[in-house]
């Protein structure tokens, strides 16, 4: 069967059968797999949301499969070396991709040449968290909410830097996306990280930020920045009183930072389907949600055709965005 369809295939064969694997759990404890540890790739450094999300997911996984699942951080080259190491590993549910839409949308989206494609070569099992994005400015700023700050950079195109983590990253795609929705000129400014970036930004060398919840939540807190909107479709938890730019009549500048699980290509299908019904009780337990909550991070969700369909819909709306902003991504 070709390749490129066997995944699609696979995933609607998936979907029929979730309710079976509901109610097969005596069945599934008989199952051989998993019969040593289980190792769950994460292409960032430690310590960082997706590292997070892996040890907490992993911990729980650990004791509903009865065997260890330990994280391997395996950092670099913008998630693609710890991607790639999945992609090649032996399909047979030991080895398995925790990491954000950089991943499987982003990457895929901006960059032309990749030594992985997730539509063939990976299959999603869940995503599980959400990671919104806030637009700040300083306390100071004089933009009181961001139409007002969308009246600013009309009335002056390109005075308003942002921050950007770099060409392609979340709050680069963010600002672009704010742009073409608000009809706007925004000038993109890369900075290493969230602390430098919110430190220009309250020092006035910037005058828009657009971070995580986690990430700002601390200093908006402290009067330091003030939150202008929620870049998602959805509000923070950590900051419920912001609106989203959904609510702001702004529903084409959403940008959802996401985290999933997915396995190589060619796991057989019981072994996903295990890894589904566990992976779903683990991130429906509410001493894992109130801990990703903390985290600045929204519990969710979404299986495997689900999380397939969220893919497929970034990859599209996010290279389309990268053709009309000359986004490039070396």
């Amino acid at each position: 069967m070709n390749h490129r369809l066997r995944i699609p295939l696979l995933l609607a064969v998936l979907a029929t059968t979730l309710t079976a694997a509901h109610a097969q759990t005596t069945t599934a404890a008989k199952d051989p797999w998993p019969e040593q540890s289980v190792r769950l790739i994460v292409p960032f450094p430690p310590g960082g949301g997706t590292d997070a999300v892996a040890r907490a997911l992993g911990q729980k996984l650990g004791i509903r499969l009865g065997t260890p699942v330990v994280v391997d951080n395996k950092p670099g080259a913008s998630t693609i070396i710890g991607t790639e190491a999945v992609v090649r590993a032996k399909p047979d549910g030991y080895t398995l991709l925790v990491s954000g839409s950089t991943s499987y949308s982003v990457n895929p989206a901006l960059r032309s040449k990749l030594p992985y494609d997730p539509a063939t070569d990976l299959i999603p099992v869940a995503t599980v968290a959400r990671a919104p994005l806030v637009m700040v400015v300083s306390a100071s700023a004089p933009y009181k909410d961001l139409n007002a700050l969308i009246a600013a950079a009309k009335a002056a195109p390109k005075t308003i830097h942002y921050a950007t983590f770099g060409s392609g990253s979340g709050p680069h795609l963010a600002g672009a996306l704010l742009e073409q929705a608000a009809g706007i000129q925004l000038q993109d400014v890369p900075y290493r990280g969230s602390s430098q970036s919110l430190m220009a930004l309250i020092g006035g060398e910037i005058q828009l930020g657009i971070d995580t919840v986690a990430a700002a939540a601390p200093q908006i807190r402290a009067g330091k920045l003030r939150a202008l909107a929620i870049a998602g479709k959805s509000r923070s938890s950590m900051l419920p009183g912001v609106p989203t730019v959904a609510e702001l009549q702004l529903p084409d500048a959403a940008f959802d930072a996401w985290y999933a699980i997915a396995a190589p290509a060619r796991t057989p299908l019981p072994i996903i389907r295990r890894l589904v019904t566990e992976v779903e009780a683990v991130t429906r337990d509410p001493a894992i949600q109130e801990q990703m909550r903390a985290q600045g991070m929204e519990p969710v969700h979404l299986g495997p055709v689900a999380t397939r369909a969220v893919i497929d819909d970034e990859i599209g709306r996010y290279r389309a965005l990268a053709h009309r902003a000359k986004i490039i991504v070396e």
